[in-house]
């Protein structure tokens, strides 16, 4: 990639840094944007929803998102307001391998993750353009 490249992994990591303060924030944001810019399949949002979101219609709070990338699934959790960040090695369904890493990390890992895949799959490029632009 050159250096202009949008899909540089300081920027790819720019967009996918966190501001640790409001954790369900943070995690809405990033599953809407990472949903909207993957292909289908890469990103599982999965909710929270209260007996008042369900009256109302609402999606509720996201609880955890998880990106699959090849073999890696790396999850996001909220709990107790808190994050719980893991990288997974997973191959046909079974877990090999579980760390649970600082948010910071978690958002790195990801970032390169992403960049790596984008330099072998056109498809993964431009949705790593789009993630990064916010087009």
């Amino acid at each position: 990639m050159e250096p202009e490249d949008p899909l540089s992994l300081d920027m790819v990591t720019a967009a996918l840094r966190a501001d640790g303060a409001d954790v369900a924030v943070y995690a809405r944001v990033l599953a809407g944007s990472l949903a909207e810019a993957l292909p289908e399949g890469w990103v599982l949002v999965e909710r929270e929803r209260s007996v008042s979101d369900r009256m109302r219609g609402r999606p509720g709070e996201v609880s955890k998102v998880a990106v699959r990338i090849g073999d890696n699934l790396m999850t996001l959790s909220v709990r107790g307001g808190r994050p719980v960040a893991e990288v997974c090695r997973e191959v046909r369904g079974v877990v090999l391998s579980r760390d649970n890493v600082p948010l910071q990390e978690w958002a790195t890992r990801l970032a390169k993750e992403l960049v790596q895949h984008a330099a072998d799959n056109a498809e993964a490029a431009e949705a790593l353009r789009r993630l990064v632009t916010g087009t």
